[in-house]
C-alpha cells in the first residue's frame, strides 16, 4: 500500500478547495511544476532556453511562454538601451510580462535593464548615466506607435515644491518630456521663491531610474504601458562593481531577452550578496503587508505572495495562487490597467498619434463581456461605452477623467473582491496573511 506524501495530501486539499470555488487546477500540470521546482537544476539556478535565446532564474523560466516573444523584443527596441563604448546592457522582461505562461492577461509591458558603466570614478559613471538616459529619452520621445510619458531620474537636492506637490530632499524626481528637453524642472522653495533643478543636479544622485512609455500594437488594435526600470552599476578600473543607487537588484523575476548578454549579467550578479534571495523576499513581504493593511489591493498582494511562495518552498500554495491568474475574473486586472493606458495615451494639447483609442476600448468591452455576467457586466460596459463616446467626441476634459476613474474604480473593486475570496479560502494562505494583518484572520463567510 502506497502512503500519500504530505505534499500530495496538501495538494489534494488545495485542488478540492479550488473546485468548490470554481477554480480549475490542472492536476497533471501542477504536479509537473511542483517536481520542477523541487529539484535544483544540475547546472545552477540560471537556465538558458537555446531555442528562443532567453534566459533567467529557473523559477522565472518555468512561468515564461515565448508565444509573444517577438512582440516583446520589438517593444524592447523602443524602451531598451544600446551598448556603447564603456556602457554594456542586459534587457529583461519583468512583472507579469515575464510570467506570461500563468498571467495570460498581463496588465503592462514591464522591462528591467542592467546598465553597467565603466568609468574612472562614481561621479563619472553618474555623468555617463545621465547622458545616456537623456539621449534615450530624446530619441525615443515619440513615434507612430509610442510616446514617452515620463522618466524617474535623480533625487531632489533640497526641499522644494514641484507644482503643488512638496518634494523633500532625497525624494525621487519625475521628469516630463518638455522638462527633459530643457534639462531643468521649475520648482519653488518652501517660502515660494522660484527655483529650478537641472539635469546635471539630478545626476549627482541618480536614485531610482525608470522610463515610462505608452505604446500601440496596430495588429491587436490595443495600447499598453511599457516601462523600463534600470539597475545602473559602476565598474571601476579595478573591476569592482558598485550599484549607483546603493542596491544591487536580484534576478529572481526577470527573463532576459538576448543570450548575448549572459556575460554581462553573470559579471554583475556575481556581486550579489549571499542573502540575495532573502533580501528579495523581505522586499516582497513589505509590499504584501502594504497591500493587505494600508493600500488594500488583494490582486497586487496575490502577485507578490506567489513570488514569495515559489522562492521559499511553499510550492503547493504557489500552485494555487498561480492558477488564480488564469481565471476569467483576472482579466479585469488587465482591463483596469489598460483603462489607465487610455488616460496616458491621450493629451489635450496634441492629436492622438497612437492609433484609434476607440478600438482599444472596444477590446476592453469584449474582455469584460467574457469575464462577467449580469448587472456587474452591464454596469461596467455602460461605463466603457460612455468612455468610448467621449473619445469619439474628442472630449478630453473633466468628463473623460471622471469616466476613466469611475471605470477603473469599479473594476478594481471587483478584482479586489475576487482575489480576497479566493485567498481566504485556503487556511495556509490565511495563516500567512495574518502575519501582516496583525490579527488572526478568518476566512470570509
Amino acid at each position: 500500500m502506497t502512503t500519500e506524501s504530505p505534499a500530495q495530501a496538501q495538494l489534494d486539499k488545495i485542488i478540492e478547495a479550488a473546485r468548490r470555488l470554481g477554480v480549475e487546477i490542472d492536476e497533471a500540470e501542477a504536479i509537473s511544476w511542483l517536481a520542477a521546482m523541487s529539484v535544483r537544476d544540475s547546472g545552477g539556478d540560471v537556465i538558458l532556453d537555446t531555442r528562443s535565446g532567453v534566459y533567467g532564474h529557473r523559477a522565472s523560466m518555468l512561468d515564461f511562454s515565448p508565444a509573444d516573444l517577438e512582440r516583446y523584443r520589438a517593444i524592447g527596441q523602443i524602451v531598451g538601451f544600446a551598448d556603447r563604448p564603456g556602457v554594456e546592457t542586459a534587457l529583461a522582461l519583468s512583472g507579469s510580462a515575464a510570467q506570461s505562461k500563468i498571467q495570460t492577461h498581463p496588465g503592462d509591458c514591464d522591462y528591467f535593464e542592467r546598465v553597467n558603466i565603466h568609468a574612472a570614478s562614481r561621479e563619472e559613471a553618474c555623468r555617463i548615466l545621465a547622458q545616456v538616459m537623456r539621449e534615450k529619452a530624446l530619441e525615443a520621445e515619440r513615434g507612430d506607435t509610442y510616446r514617452l510619458i515620463e522618466i524617474k531620474f535623480g533625487t531632489a537636492p533640497r526641499d522644494v515644491l514641484h507644482g503643488e506637490r512638496p518634494l523633500k530632499r532625497g525624494s525621487n524626481l519625475t521628469w516630463k518630456p518638455d522638462e527633459i528637453r530643457s534639462g531643468r524642472i521649475a520648482v519653488k522653495r518652501p517660502d515660494g521663491t522660484p527655483d529650478e533643478i537641472t539635469w546635471d543636479d539630478a545626476s549627482a544622485d541618480p536614485g531610482w531610474c525608470k522610463l515610462d512609455w505608452v505604446v500601440a500594437d496596430p495588429a491587436r488594435e490595443s495600447l499598453a504601458n511599457a516601462s523600463n526600470m534600470l539597475d545602473a552599476t559602476w565598474e571601476s578600473p579595478d573591476g569592482s562593481i558598485t550599484p549607483l543607487d546603493g542596491h544591487l537588484d536580484g534576478y529572481f523575476q526577470e527573463v532576459y531577452l538576448e543570450a548575448d548578454s549572459i556575460p554581462i549579467f553573470s559579471k554583475i550578479v556575481r556581486n550579489a550578496t549571499p542573502d540575495a534571495i532573502d533580501d528579495y523576499v523581505t522586499e516582497l513581504e513589505h509590499e504584501v503587508e502594504k497591500y493587505l493593511t494600508a493600500d488594500i489591493n488583494y490582486g497586487k498582494a496575490a502577485k507578490r505572495m506567489y513570488n514569495v511562495f515559489r522562492l521559499t518552498g511553499r510550492y503547493v500554495d504557489a500552485v494555487y495562487v498561480r492558477e488564480l491568474f488564469n481565471e476569467p475574473a483576472a482579466v479585469l486586472y488587465q482591463v483596469g490597467a489598460l483603462i489607465r493606458t487610455v488616460d496616458d495615451a491621450i493629451n489635450p494639447n496634441e492629436p492622438i498619434t497612437l492609433g484609434d483609442a476607440t478600438k482599444h476600448v472596444d477590446g476592453l468591452i469584449v474582455a469584460v463581456a467574457g469575464a462577467l455576467e449580469g448587472p456587474e457586466e452591464a454596469e461596467i460596459t455602460r461605463s466603457l461605452v460612455r468612455l468610448r463616446a467621449l473619445l469619439e467626441a474628442a472630449d478630453h476634459g473633466e468628463a473623460l477623467d471622471r469616466e476613466i476613474e469611475g471605470s477603473r474604480t469599479q473594476l478594481m473593486n471587483l478584482v479586489n473582491g475576487f482575489f480576497q475570496e479566493q485567498l481566504e479560502a485556503i487556511p495556509t494562505i490565511v495563516a500567512y496573511m495574518s502575519r501582516f494583518r496583525g490579527r488572526s484572520a478568518a476566512p470570509s463567510a
